[in-house]
C-alpha cells in the first residue's frame, strides 16, 4: 500500500507565500514615490457653447458644501440667491444636501452689488438667531461666488448683511472663507 504524503501546514503556507511574492514582484512595475503630474485639468469652453456655471452653497452633513450648476450665462448675486432659495435639486438632496435658509426669507431677500461688494437685505433679525449660522454661510458664500463688479476673487468680496428688511448703516460685513464659512471682516 502506497502512502500519500501530506505536506506540513507550515511548509505549505511558506511555499504559498513564496509563490505569491514571486508573482507580485515579477509584474515589472517598480516601486516609486509620488510623481508630480502638473496642474489640475483646465480648459476653454467650446466656441459658441455659451454655458456658464454658478456656485451655490447648501448645508451638508459635514458643514456648508458648494454645488456647481450650469447656467446660460453669469448670474448676479440676486439671481444666484434666488436659485439657492429654490433649494437643492433631487440629486443634491440624495447627496445629503439641504438648506437652512427658511422659506419665509424667499421673495423677501434682496441683493444689490457695488465694486467688490454685495448688500443682502434679509427680512429677519440675524443677531437674535432668526437666521441660522448655516443659513448665513449659505447666503454669504453664494452671493460672493456670483458675478460681482470689481473682479475680486470670491474670498475678497465683502457681503454686507442687513437685518429686518431694511438697509442699515451698520450691516454685518462678512466674507466667504475657504471652507464655505462666513467670516467677519475686521478693521
Amino acid at each position: 500500500m502506497t502512502r500519500l504524503r501530506v505536506p506540513h501546514p507550515r511548509r505549505a503556507a511558506f511555499v504559498l507565500t513564496v509563490l505569491l511574492a514571486a508573482g507580485a514582484t515579477g509584474c515589472g512595475i517598480g516601486t516609486t514615490g509620488p510623481v508630480r503630474a502638473g496642474a489640475p485639468a483646465s480648459g476653454v469652453q467650446r466656441p459658441g457653447d455659451g454655458a456658464s456655471t454658478v456656485r451655490l452653497y447648501f448645508a451638508g452633513p459635514y458643514g456648508t458644501r458648494p454645488v456647481t450648476r450650469s447656467t446660460d450665462g453669469p448670474l448676479v448675486p440676486q439671481q444666484a440667491l434666488d436659485l439657492l432659495l429654490d433649494g437643492p435639486t433631487p440629486a443634491e438632496r440624495e447627496r445629503g444636501l439641504t438648506t437652512h435658509v427658511e422659506p419665509e426669507v424667499a421673495g423677501r431677500l434682496t441683493a444689490t452689488t457695488g465694486d467688490g461688494t454685495v448688500d443682502v437685505v434679509v427680512p429677519v433679525e440675524v443677531s437674535s438667531g432668526e437666521l441660522d449660522v448655516s443659513a448665513v454661510n449659505q447666503l454669504v458664500c453664494t452671493a460672493a461666488h456670483a458675478e460681482v463688479p470689481g473682479g475680486r476673487p470670491a474670498g475678497e468680496v465683502d457681503v454686507r448683511i442687513h437685518e429686518n428688511g431694511t438697509r442699515s448703516t451698520s450691516p454685518w460685513t462678512l466674507r466667504c472663507g475657504a471652507g464655505g464659512n462666513a467670516t467677519p471682516v475686521t478693521g
